[in-house]
């Protein structure tokens, strides 16, 4: 099976799971069902299952398709792709710089958010924000993006895996009890987020291949249990604007200096160790 063609048969996939489930959660909150406030007298975890499962529709939809198409042999080979965490420094740093300069930028210009939780919050929140949206990338990271920089390139690919991300979060605007349909979240800033952070995930891959779905699963986790922790939604747009536009220059940025420090590799002049 082709790469491109393991790429759109992954997001027919995604969709079909995603899609369906949160069709039929929107239909079932005209009869009492919200997302963690679920009145019936079924158990709150099991009412969510059904949640969870859109969540992780990319991962679920990637082993689905990696498997049939035998770039995994199983379950465990899949786990150790998508948790495969050694690689280059560069990778890393990259990281922890984008989510420390966005909620420095946010803290400096939005202000302190009345909605902070204390620190220990976001520990606790990490196993949580792991598996309802760090796991996304297990999906995006093993069976789209890398197959369409491989076609298109770091700028191009990033713009594409942006679009369909966006399209793939539309349904939490419609599912009551999500911040997205309660209108704690702009629809319009959080698609300036989404193509952001699709760059920065980009980036990652471009300076770290071996280890660029785990990278991108941590970066999303902490994303995640940060936002919950400070109260940083993309509620300002000026906020939103230069926390953003800062993530975005740096993942251009360190894309520009890979590839140039690959370039002088290349014609045999050494590229400064990162």
């Amino acid at each position: 099976m082709t790469d491109t063609r393991i790429a759109w048969q992954f997001t027919a996939l995604t969709f079909a799971i995603a899609y369906g489930i949160s069709g039929a959660l929107i239909v079932a909150a005209r009869f009492g069902y919200e997302v963690n406030n679920v009145v019936t007298t079924v158990p709150e975890f099991l009412a969510n299952v059904p949640f969870a499962i859109y969540i992780l529709s990319p991962a679920i939809a990637s082993y689905l398709v990696l498997k049939r198409s035998r770039k995994v042999s199983g379950l465990g080979q899949w786990l150790k792709l998508v948790f495969f965490a050694k690689g280059r420094p560069l990778g890393y740093l990259l990281v922890i710089s984008a989510l420390v300069l966005y909620f420095a930028l946010h803290l400096v210009v939005s202000g302190p958010s009345l909605l902070a939780l204390p620190w220990f919050m976001f520990v606790l929140s990490l196993p949580g924000n792991l598996i309802i949206g760090g796991m996304e990338e297990a999906g995006w990271m093993t069976a789209l993006q890398p197959e369409l920089d491989r076609r298109w390139g770091f700028a191009v690919s990033s713009l594409m895996v942006g679009f369909i991300w966006l399209l793939w979060h539309i349904p939490l605007f419609f599912l009551p009890g999500t911040n997205h349909e309660a209108g704690v979240i702009n629809f319009w800033m959080f698609a300036v987020q989404i193509m952001a952070f699709r760059f920065l995930y980009g980036a990652i891959y471009t300076v770290s291949r071996r280890n660029a779905v785990f990278l991108c699963i941590l970066c999303h986790t902490a994303f995640n249990a940060a936002s919950f922790t400070f109260g940083f939604p993309p509620t300002t747009w000026a906020g939103t604007i230069v926390a953003n536009a800062a993530v975005v220059a740096l993942a251009v940025g360190v894309v520009t200096v890979s590839g140039r420090q690959a370039g002088n590799s290349s014609r045999g002049v050494p590229a400064a160790a990162l």
